[in-house]
């Protein structure tokens, strides 16, 4: 579990692709890592594969690869990193899983003197998780959802998030990572999976009806 608040960026050092994964290996300054740990690495909840002096080895499996923009690092460039979030730390971001569901493209930069936007397009089974003023993680940055249109949304970056990150540098058509927010998910999963039975026409509440069954045992008597 994560907060999308990047700690820093980390410059990948090597980039090794296999038949089953890809191996990326990022520098790092960190000493008390240790291996099989969880961070995430643009938003992509990772394990400690291996370690040296001043770097660490990370495993990516093809599934991973497929659904996310890792496939496409190469050596040189930053990516973001986060440690996962300890029990009594601050959560200044959101719940982040590091399970990211898909990719949303850059379609345009939106700037002016006031603020600076990302306008994107999410794929369209995502859509129904964008909320305006909700949560949503570009890369592993936690951030707020400004405007949506179907399934084109809008995000504003601050001035701290521009400076932490490298979000801002990425060329129109980017694939950026995106991670929707977790109870979003699940709260539309469950109204689309519970069954018509419990729809508003014909929800029934155990209480009331415990009550009534009491009530007219009673008046039977």
């Amino acid at each position: 579990m994560f907060t999308g608040i990047i700690e820093k960026t980390a410059r990948v050092i090597g980039v090794a692709d296999g038949k089953a994964f890809r191996r990326l290996t990022l520098a790092s300054h960190w000493t008390d890592v240790v291996l099989g740990q969880s961070i995430a690495v643009n938003g992509v909840c990772l394990t400690v594969a291996e370690m040296g002096v001043g770097e660490l080895g990370f495993d990516v499996i093809l599934e991973t690869l497929n659904k996310t923009n890792l496939g496409l690092i190469d050596s040189g460039d930053e990516v973001h990193v986060e440690r996962s979030l300890r029990i009594g730390d601050r959560l200044d971001g959101h719940f982040v899983q590091g399970h990211v569901d898909g990719t949303a493209r850059l379609i345009e930069r939106v700037t002016s003197d006031d603020e600076y936007r990302l306008r994107l397009q999410a794929p369209a089974d995502l859509a129904k998780y964008l909320t305006p003023k909700g949560s949503v993680t570009l890369d592993g940055v936690s951030l707020t959802i400004a405007a949506v249109d179907g399934d084109r949304f809008e995000v504003a970056l601050i001035p701290t998030t521009l400076a932490l990150t490298t979000l801002d540098r990425r060329a129109v058509n980017w694939p950026y990572n995106l991670e929707c927010d977790c109870l979003a998910k699940t709260v539309i999963s469950w109204l689309e999976r519970t069954p018509a039975a419990y729809g508003k026409s014909e929800f029934r509440n155990p209480k009331s009806e415990t009550m009534s069954n009491e009530n007219q045992e009673e008046n039977s008597k």
